[in-house]
């Protein structure tokens, strides 16, 4: 079961401007699944990456929409059900542009190591990490290195359908270490007890940009290209900055 968003809003740090046309703004129908709090249903205007891409979309003269499933069946409603014009949020990989058009960032994501406090993981190289079983949510990539030295047999995985289940597991000590962003660790963590026990490697496996992966077809690049152009009109790490302080603020 998913459930549809739509998000014609304006958020109050945006500058929304009319769709212009006088037939109202297009649909643009994405997929996405729940990465708080960049995507979420419990989190204000849908998550960050909702809210920029709302912004970008609406400057474009559409209006977007989501529906949320879990991060397999979003990739495969994205790129292959005509029913929707792509997905998001997308880090960037070079398999990834050739599978669909990639817009320009629409955020970064820091990627790193989860540990418990009193069990760290320490390491230099990457392939020092060959020698620890990494906790890591099915279908996401952790950077294309990691991720290469997870298809060649070299880097040990235990797979998890969430970000939530991998924190449970790493909490009960049943991984020494999960791949995670520093923001949704710090969401996760918010009104944990285990907040203070549970800490984000100081030494990140990479800084990845996030992206709205479109259809590649023409029509997906057309919107590729009409969204790109409403991104340049807004300030990115203002909202961001502005975003992750109302969290705060607001308790969630």
């Amino acid at each position: 079961m998913h459930i549809t968003r739509a998000l014609g809003l304006c958020f109050p740090l945006l500058l929304c401007l009319p769709a212009g046309a006088d037939s109202g703004p297009r649909p643009m129908r994405l997929a996405t699944l729940e990465w708080l709090p960049y995507v979420g249903k419990i989190v204000p205007k849908d998550g960050l990456s909702t809210v920029i891409a709302s912004a970008a979309a609406r400057n474009a003269g559409y209006s977007l929409s989501v529906d949320y499933f879990e991060w397999t069946v979003t990739l495969a409603k994205g790129e292959k059900d005509p029913a929707f014009a792509g997905y998001f949020p997308e880090y960037y990989t070079e398999e990834r542009a050739k599978a669909c058009h990639l817009s320009k960032s629409i955020g970064t994501s820091m990627l790193g190591l989860a540990t418990m406090k009193d069990t760290p993981v320490q390491w230099n190289a990457l392939s020092d990490l060959n020698a620890v079983k990494i906790g890591v949510v099915e279908g996401y990539s952790n950077g294309e290195a990691f991720d290469a030295m997870v298809k060649q047999g070299k880097q040990p995985v235990e797979n998890a359908a969430s970000d939530t289940f991998n924190l449970r597991r790493l909490i009960s000590k049943k991984v020494p270490a999960i791949a995670i962003d520093r923001e949704v660790l710090r969401y996760l963590l918010l009104r944990s007890p285990m907040r203070n026990e549970t800490v984000f490697s100081p030494k990140p496996l990479g800084e990845l940009t996030l992206h709205v992966c479109f259809k590649r077809t023409p029509a997906g690049k057309e919107m590729q290209e009409a969204f790109d152009a409403g991104l340049q009109k807004i300030d990115i790490k203002k909202i961001g900055g502005d975003y992750m302080k109302q969290l705060d603020l607001s308790g969630t």
